[in-house]
C-alpha cells in the first residue's frame, strides 16, 4: 500500500470517528459503519448479542458506548486485580471503563486513539463516572507512547483492522506487553483475499470491512512476532455482527467477526 492511499484511508476514519464522537449519535447517521445494522435492533440490544451484559452497559457513563465494537474483549481478557491494561482504538472509553472495573484502583487502564475528538470525549466520560484509574492519550497504534514491556494485557475492539500497518501494529503490541502478558481482542477477520475494489473503497476502510486481515496470514504473522498460543476463534458465542451490516458488498461472503487471542512467552 503506497503513502498516498494509506493518508487518504487515515484521514477518512479520522473524520468520521470525530464526526461521530463530536455528534454522540449512531455511527449509521455518518454513511456505513459496523454498527449500521439491516435489522431493527437498538445498539444496546445489539451490544448484548456480541457478548455484552446489561449490567456492563448500564454501569459505563452515559455517552461511553457508540456501538462500534464487533465483540466483547473483556469476555477474552479475564482480567485481575492490579494489572495494567491497553486499550488500542479506545474510543469514548466504554472497554477501557469495564476494564478499570476489574483491575480496580491497584491496576491502570491507558486507551489509545487516534481521533482527537474521541480521546476528549473518553476523559470527559472518565471525569463524569469517577475512573481515577483510567488514563486516554491521543496516539497511533503504530507508534504506542509506552515503554517497553510495561502492559499486562492488551484489549482492542473492532479497530487493529482500520490500521494501515498492522504487522507494526502488532510488533508494538509485542514490544510494549510483559513476558507473560496477552493479547485480547475483538476485531473483523477476512475469510479469504478481499477482491481489490474492496481494498481500495475508503467507505468500506473506515466500515472495518476492506481493512480486515485473512485470518491464515494474522496467524503467521503474529507468529513470526514472536507471540504464542495463538487462537482465531470465529465460533465465539457471541452474535457476529457483521452479518446484520447493510453495506454495499454482502459482508458474510468475506469477513466474520472473530476473537483473537495470543501470549507473549519469553
Amino acid at each position: 500500500m503506497n503513502d498516498e492511499k494509506k493518508s487518504l484511508q487515515q484521514q477518512n476514519i479520522k473524520e468520521k470517528y470525530g464526526l461521530i464522537a463530536r455528534n454522540s449519535g449512531s455511527c449509521c447517521d455518518f454513511g456505513p459503519s459496523p454498527c449500521c445494522s439491516s435489522s431493527s435492533e437498538t445498539p444496546i440490544e445489539l451490544s448484548i448479542k456480541i457478548g455484552y451484559s446489561p449490567q456492563e452497559i448500564s454501569e459505563v457513563p452515559e455517552g461511553a458506548n457508540l456501538n462500534l465494537g464487533c465483540g466483547n474483549p473483556q469476555v477474552l481478557a479475564s482480567l485481575k486485580p492490579g494489572e495494567v491494561v491497553l486499550d488500542l482504538g479506545s474510543g469514548a472509553g466504554f472497554d477501557s471503563f469495564l476494564a478499570a472495573r476489574q483491575v480496580g484502583l491497584q491496576g491502570k487502564v491507558l486507551g489509545i486513539d487516534m481521533t482527537a475528538e474521541m480521546v476528549k470525549k473518553a476523559k470527559e466520560n472518565a471525569i463524569a463516572g469517577e475512573y481515577p484509574n483510567t488514563f486516554f492519550q491521543l496516539g497511533q497504534i503504530e507508534h504506542m507512547p509506552l515503554k517497553d514491556n510495561c502492559v499486562d494485557v492488551i484489549i482492542s475492539n473492532c479497530v487493529i483492522n482500520l490500521s494501515t500497518d498492522k504487522t507494526r501494529v502488532f510488533r508494538e503490541a509485542y514490544r510494549v506487553l510483559k513476558p507473560g502478558g496477552r493479547l485480547a481482542i475483538t476485531d473483523t477477520i477476512a475469510l479469504t483475499e478481499l477482491p481489490e475494489e474492496i481494498k481500495n473503497d475508503l467507505d468500506l476502510y473506515s466500515a472495518c470491512f476492506a481493512g480486515a486481515m485473512e485470518y491464515k496470514k494474522l496467524e503467521r504473522l503474529l507468529e513470526t512476532i514472536g507471540f504464542s498460543k495463538i487462537i482465531v476463534d470465529f465460533n465465539d458465542k457471541g452474535h457476529d455482527i457483521t452479518q446484520n451490516w447493510s453495506l454495499s458488498h454482502n459482508p458474510k461472503d468475506y469477513i466474520r467477526s472473530a476473537a483473537i487471542s495470543a501470549w507473549k512467552i519469553v
